[in-house]
């Protein structure tokens, strides 16, 4: 842990970088050795970029593409991938005022979901807040982050109602992919399930008022939640491994995810 504090000692002194946050499973506790560090830059334009760049070629002994802000999409914002003595490191923006401008509405029940490369599911906004809550503050000579942090620790009671009033999705998406069915149209059925599926697993978060950050790994976390249906990810993952191509194998599994989609909505309805 040391030497990625020594890192974003470094990195709190580049113009316009208010602070680090350790994330993803290293903060976590959950991580293999070879797990990526992923170091969030909370910064405030503007960000001095070539500072980085200098820095970044100092730590990997060569040149490393780094971002402008805005440089990987509207979301995941920006940033480098590095490889500093063998270990992937990867320094991800995320913007301190629009981080505390979503905490806000998501505080006063107002969520959005942004489209982003990489992110079939779209970016969630409160993403940003998991993020946060679930860092580690290596850096912050302010005390803006850990301020900000100690906020977002509280799950927004209304954030935790508007994502339960937006179940409904699940449903309504399942009972509109069956006209695809009937015509064949797994690329359409597919997206749909994927997408149920999806909402489901922000309703059980949000439910037991716990963050969830991105798709990958979102359908696992759900099933160990106190609330998810028996079996909850061995059926969701089956929905896509027997999704077949006919109609008749596309309908059984849109029937199948409309009974995962009334157990889950049954057991949030408190």
């Amino acid at each position: 842990m040391d030497r990625w504090n020594a890192m974003a000692q470094e990195l709190a002194r580049v113009e316009g970088v208010v602070g680090v946050c350790l994330g993803g499973s290293r903060a976590r506790g959950a991580h293999h050795p070879g797990s990526d560090v992923d170091l969030g830059l909370y910064y405030r334009a503007p960000l001095d970029t070539a500072a980085l760049r200098r820095l970044a070629a100092e730590l990997t002994g060569a040149e490393v593409e780094v971002t402008e802000p805005g440089g990987w999409g509207p979301w995941v914002d920006g940033g480098a991938w590095l490889t500093v003595d063998g270990q992937a490191v990867d320094w991800i923006y995320r913007d301190l005022d629009r981080v505390r401008r979503l905490w806000e509405q998501c505080a006063a029940g107002r969520f959005e979901i942004g489209v982003q490369p990489g992110h079939p599911l779209g970016v969630y906004s409160h993403a940003y807040l998991g993020e946060l809550a679930m860092g580690r503050v290596l850096a912050d000579p302010q005390g803006e982050v850990l301020a900000l942090q100690e906020q977002v620790h509280v799950y927004p009671e209304a954030l935790r109602r508007a994502l339960l009033d937006a179940r409904w999705e699940a449903g309504f998406i399942v009972a509109g992919a069956r006209k695809g069915a009937a015509r064949g149209d797994a690329f359409f059925v597919a997206g749909c399930l994927f997408r149920a599926v999806g909402v489901l697993v922000h309703t059980l978060h949000a439910h037991e008022r716990r963050w969830v950050v991105n798709e990958k790994g979102a359908v696992a976390s759900a099933d160990r939640l106190p609330s998810a249906p028996p079996d909850f990810a061995l059926r969701a993952h089956a929905l896509f491994a027997t999704v077949g191509t006919s109609p008749d194998e596309l309908t059984a599994a849109l029937d199948a995810a409309d009974e995962l989609v009334a157990e889950v909505c049954a057991r949030v309805e408190a």
